[in-house]
Order: C-alpha cells, then sequence, then structure tokens
C-alpha cells in the first residue's frame, strides 16, 4: 500500500509500505483510511526530529522508525476482531488516536491521556492514517454521525486539543479570551472559545495571511505581535483589566510573556502550544497578579461524541480552518515544506489518501 513513511528529519517518503493483513487481536479494527491532517507535531517531527517518535521500541507498542505517519484521520471500518462491539463493518469513523496501557496511575483513575507509557497512531504504532490502511484498538474509533463528513472527521482531533485548552481555562459566557497563535490549533482554539460563549477572542498572530483567516472566523481582532503591544491593546479595550483567559497556542517564550502580561489579575494562561526548548517566564508576573498558569496534554480520550455534538450542532464549525486539500503523492512540497514557510498562506492541510 502506498504510505507517507517518516525515516528522520526533513526525510519523509511516499512509498509502498507493507499493508495490514486485517485484525490479529480481539478488539483490533482494520481501518481504509479517508482524510488526513498534518499536524504541529508531525511538522516538528519532520524538521527537527525525532522527538516522540521512537527511535528504539516504544515500551507499549514496541514501534520503532521508520513510521507511517497520520494521526488525524477519519476512515472505513473494512474488519473488526472477535470482541469489538462498538463499530461495525462499513461504519465511518474518527480515530482517538491515543493508546494507553489501562493499568498504570492515571489509567486506573480515567486519566488515560496521561498514561505513563502513552503512544499514538501515527507517531508509535505500527500504523498511521497516512497509509492506505490501518489496524487500530476498539477504542480508537468512534462512528462518525450521519451529519459529520469524512473531512470534519479527521479535524476532531485537533478540535480536541482546542477544547481541552479552553476547558483548562474554565472559559466561561462573557469571557475575554486571547489567542497567541493563529495557526491550525489556535485558529480552531478561536471557534473553541466562541462555542463555550466567550464574548470577544482576540488573536495575536504575526503572519498576515492567518489574521486575515482569525479575522473570518470571528476573531474580534487581530494583532499582529511584531509591531502591537499586545498587553495594552487588551488592556484598552478591557477597562485595563487584562483578558480573562490567554490561550497559547504558538509554542514559543514569547508568546507565553505576552499571555502573561495580557492576562487580567487572578486570570488563567493556558499552555496548549508545543514546546520544544524551554522557556524563561518572569514568575513575579504570577505572584503579583495572582495568575494561574496550566498546561495540557491532548485531551481526555472520552471526548469524541461530545465534539461530534458542538460540530453537528454548527456552533464549533471546524471545517472552516481547512485551507487546502491535497493528495498523498504531494504531501512533502504541498504539506510539510509549505506549512513550514513562515510567510506561507496554508494553515490546516488536509491529505487525501485516496488519491
Amino acid at each position: 500500500m502506498k504510505a507517507a513513511v517518516y525515516y528522520g528529519a526533513r526525510d519523509v517518503r511516499v512509498e509502498e509500505a507493507q499493508a495490514p493483513d486485517g485484525p490479529q487481536g480481539p478488539h483490533d479494527v482494520l481501518l481504509e483510511t479517508k482524510w488526513c491532517g498534518i499536524c504541529g507535531t508531525d511538522l516538528h517531527e519532520y524538521a527537527a526530529g525525532p522527538i516522540v517518535i521512537p527511535a528504539e521500541s516504544h515500551p507499549l507498542t514496541g514501534a520503532r522508525l521508520p513510521q507511517i505517519l497520520g494521526h488525524e484521520f477519519s476512515a472505513d471500518v473494512l474488519a473488526i476482531g472477535p470482541q469489538v462491539t462498538n463499530v461495525r463493518v462499513g461504519d465511518r469513523v474518527s480515530v482517538m488516536p491515543l493508546l494507553y496501557c489501562g493499568e498504570c496511575y492515571y489509567c486506573r483513575r480515567g486519566q488515560n491521556h496521561l498514561c505513563t507509557r502513552m503512544a499514538c497512531v501515527g507517531l508509535s504504532w505500527a500504523w498511521g492514517g497516512l497509509g492506505r490502511l490501518a489496524v487500530v484498538r476498539d477504542y480508537n474509533v468512534a462512528p462518525l454521525p450521519d451529519e459529520l463528513s469524512y473531512e470534519q472527521g479527521a479535524l476532531v482531533e485537533p478540535a480536541a486539543v482546542a477544547a481541552w485548552g479552553v476547558e483548562r481555562g474554565g472559559v466561561r459566557p462573557g469571557h475575554v479570551v486571547l489567542v497567541a497563535g493563529g495557526g491550525p490549533i489556535g485558529c480552531l482554539a478561536v471557534l473553541a472559545a466562541f462555542s463555550a460563549g466567550a464574548a470577544r477572542v482576540f488573536v495575536s498572530e504575526p503572519n498576515p495571511r492567518r489574521r486575515t483567516l482569525c479575522g473570518a472566523l470571528g476573531a474580534s481582532e487581530v494583532f499582529d505581535p511584531t509591531s502591537a503591544d499586545l498587553a495594552s491593546e487588551i488592556q484598552e479595550r478591557t477597562e485595563g483589566l487584562g483578558a480573562d483567559v490567554c490561550l497559547e497556542c504558538a509554542g514559543n517564550q514569547g508568546a507565553l510573556n505576552a499571555c502573561l502580561e495580557a492576562c487580567r489579575p487572578q486570570g488563567t494562561v493556558v499552555q496548549t502550544g508545543l514546546h520544544v526548548r524551554p522557556a524563561e517566564i518572569d514568575p513575579f508576573i504570577l505572584a503579583r497578579k495572582e495568575v494561574a498558569l496550566v498546561g495540557t496534554w491532548c485531551y481526555p480520550v472520552q471526548g469524541w461524541p461530545r465534539l461530534f455534538s458542538q460540530v453537528a450542532s454548527g456552533r464549533f464549525p471546524i471545517e472552516k480552518v481547512v485551507t487546502c486539500k491535497i493528495p498523498l503523492n504531494e504531501i512533502v512540497p504541498q504539506g510539510f515544506q509549505a506549512l513550514l514557510d513562515p510567510a506561507g498562506a496554508d494553515i490546516k492541510v488536509l491529505v487525501n489518501t485516496e488519491c
């Protein structure tokens, strides 16, 4: 089968890969993939990896380089193991890609996304959504409602990241929210904040094309952090208070510190962007304003049905963040390279694995 296979930094090859024979275990599900998104994690791996993709055997799954990529995807169910009860052959599904042991302290308490041996389809598993076929566990798949398209199904995973950041921040009706970073997660965070009832959502983003899209998504105002004093701009629009919740979705030190400065006293800053190097902050800001700084790691694994309902209702229009759809053969030039261009126009790229 054709697949996008990761070998190392700047080395992703679209090539023939060994196809799975079918479900091997009683809880396995064989999928035919449809659409798959390119995630910021994939970009980090392409640019500077391997980071989370294991060079040696993963302790839970045994996976190691080379790795079929893709963890944001939708699919059809082709076959199921004898003990699978949540899906049937022919079902359309969205994939929740986290794999967990079920035995550690966190798994026993239902916090499976914090599993001490956690793995992920498309990053530390034999298969990924950027191959034509994939085998996953039954708990990795959720039947897509008729109202949702395959494309929307592929966007539920990144939407879950954004929605978890909004939930961790405690966004409530009437809140003022700042989103730092107008990439895929930042754009989805804008939509998720409004879905949670935010009255105004401001965005900070240096790329002018991304600023335009954030405005089209309904952002109250979009600032260029290279020319604006973000904290002053937010305070001016909030009677000197600042934002109730700041969502850092850029994954860099400047954005994190801007969020701390722009947050109101006793507000919350949520670290959602993936930092690949240490960042310095001024702890005195936390003390002086009693700001809560919280982290996020993926999302609760049980959240897909709720997200389906939000998307189907129209209150969380995740499809609006898609800027490009490409065939698998073009994933490097039109996917990875285009998304890593700091002046590029693309934000969310979906890959058609049937092409």
